[in-house]
């Protein structure tokens, strides 16, 4: 969730509403093991700026040190992070992930660096961080977060990148990367532990959570969720949301393919935002996190002038 948010001050605003209405909320208080030697935060409640808006992120343990998969939305965020992994294991944390470039996923980056861990994305991926993180950063009021909050986060960027795929070997444990077709952003990385069948989707997945669909191109989104679908794996770690399986996958295509077609008919109809929300909130799939993004989506996508 970014590069389209700082396009629509009015958007920003009324998401700062929402969130100042909502009240704080509570991140997910450790990190849940997923497999042998894979942890993640899953299944926050309440999402919000002060809990990186319900992110997931995790960690693969092998012999040679740890790869974390993101870095939530903060300096503090990324602190508390790395307490939890602390708790899991002492090794050093060689690499970190990012899944996308969007700041409720990499702007936790700086805290790792310090550690010596290296930063590795999807080339694409890398040239949007580069492009909005500083700017997102100063404006970072309209997100809901204030300077405190955001108390010692600087944009650190992926030093190492790749095109299509790559693998990160720790000892014991082959991490592949995948790029996913441009999905939630031009730049998604699928995180896939073959032997494991355990997979961190990123923002590709968000399960009992509104999606954010204003940058994604719904046609490559749906198959990218079909090869997903197609893929070993018994274990998803979504974007948001608790850990998922294969009908989740078809939930979230199903999701966004109802979205896309019903928007497009409301916004050819009305103007206002606000009903084409009320409408497509009535008639879209039950989901109890981040209702208001769908209004976000609305103007972003399909209001855009």
């Amino acid at each position: 969730m970014q590069r389209s948010f700082s396009i629509c001050s009015r958007v920003l605003l009324t998401l700062l509403a929402v969130f100042l209405l909502q009240g704080q909320a509570s991140a997910a208080d450790k990190l849940t093991r997923i497999a042998e030697n894979v942890y993640a935060y899953v299944d926050t409640k309440g999402a919000s700026p002060k809990n990186s808006f319900g992110a997931n992120a995790g960690i693969i343990i092998g012999r040679d040190g740890i790869v974390v998969v993101d870095t939530l939305i903060s300096a503090r965020e990324a602190k508390r992070f790395i307490r939890d992994i602390r708790a899991v294991s002492k090794k050093p944390i060689r690499y970190v992930i990012n899944t996308h470039y969007h700041l409720d996923h990499v702007f936790g980056n700086s805290e790792f660096v310090k550690l010596g861990a290296v930063i590795v994305a999807e080339e694409n991926d890398r040239r949007e961080m580069e492009r909005s993180a500083a700017e997102t950063l100063k404006n970072i009021k309209g997100y809901g977060l204030t300077r405190e909050d955001m108390k010692g986060t600087k944009p650190a960027y992926p030093t190492v990148t790749y095109s299509e795929r790559m693998t990160i070997d720790i000892g014991g444990e082959r991490v592949e990367l995948i790029h996913a077709r441009h999905s939630h952003t031009g730049g998604d990385t699928l995180v896939y532990l073959r032997d494991k069948k355990v997979l961190f989707a990123g923002d590709i997945l968000f399960t009992d959570y509104h999606p954010f669909i204003a940058e994604g191109n719904i046609e490559e989104w749906v198959k990218e969720l079909d090869e997903i679908a197609s893929m070993d794996v018994e274990k998803i770690i979504p974007g948001h949301g608790p850990v998922s399986g294969k009908k989740d996958v078809q939930a979230m295509k199903e999701y966004i393919i109802a979205f896309d077609r019903m928007a497009k008919e409301l916004a050819a109809k009305y103007g206002d935002p606000a009903k084409i929300a009320a409408e497509l909130k009535s008639g879209l799939p039950e989901r109890r996190e981040s209702a208001f993004l769908i209004g976000a989506n609305v103007e972003m996508k399909y209001l855009k002038k």
